[in-house]
């Protein structure tokens, strides 16, 4: 059977988790001890009661009038994501891209680490990417049964996502994170996240035009 599961938990929610997380930690660095969904909301301008609704995710339940143990909910949030232990991800496409994600320092604090990272380029394979060794695409399987990872990155070119995505799918991993502009076949247990960089980018370059088409209509009505 192929195609992807869907997932049970509100998407925004999670999406909000992680700025809620930035926030909570710079308050724990300030020495604070407390933290309301009051205080939350009014730092992400967003609504308490939306902000209520997305921490009950965790499990974690306020106190009246008190809000959260700073703490408490730190580890709740860092727990619900999966990011309170190291997930190794392989990652396979070492251009601009790849080479980009590789030496993003601040998946670190998410718990990922991305351990190997592969390609097809013959003038690429076996140098080195911030600490990391470039290993052929065909070393995967055997690498993956060694390391018993269960994440995949992929930021290849379109034409070659696919072949890619059934590597990894032949090689154990679980989930992919997937960068290429393609909508990936996979058999219904593998989790897919994609990222739709193009997608992201029409919607801010639409509300800008929206935003000039208002400011010169403004213009002529004055």
């Amino acid at each position: 059977m192929r195609g992807i599961k869907k997932n049970p938990y509100p998407q925004p929610s999670i999406r909000r988790l992680p700025s809620y997380l930035r926030f909570l930690r710079r308050l724990r660095g300030e020495g604070l001890l407390k933290v309301s969904c009051t205080e939350i909301a009014r730092e992400l301008d967003l609504d308490s009661t939306q902000v209520r609704k997305d921490l009950a995710l965790t499990g974690i339940v306020g106190r009246p009038r008190i809000g959260y143990g700073l703490a408490d909910l730190i580890l709740a949030i860092e727990d619900f994501l999966g990011w309170d232990r190291t997930s190794d991800a392989f990652l396979a496409g070492v251009g601009n891209l790849g080479r980009a994600l590789i030496g993003y320092d601040n998946f670190r604090q998410c718990g990922l680490n991305i351990a190997k990272v592969f390609d097809t380029d013959g003038d690429k394979v076996g140098s080195m990417v911030f600490g990391r060794r470039i290993h052929r695409l065909g070393e995967m399987p055997a690498l993956a049964a060694k390391s018993g990872v269960g994440l995949g990155i992929i930021t290849v070119p379109a034409a070659a996502a696919q072949k890619v995505a059934d590597i990894m799918a032949a090689s154990g991993i679980k989930g992919i994170w997937n960068f290429s502009p393609v909508r990936l076949e996979l058999p219904s247990r593998i989790l897919v996240e994609n990222v739709e960089l193009v997608s992201s980018f029409a919607i801010l370059s639409a509300n800008m035009r929206r935003k000039r088409s208002r400011g010169v209509a403004a213009g002529h009505s004055t």
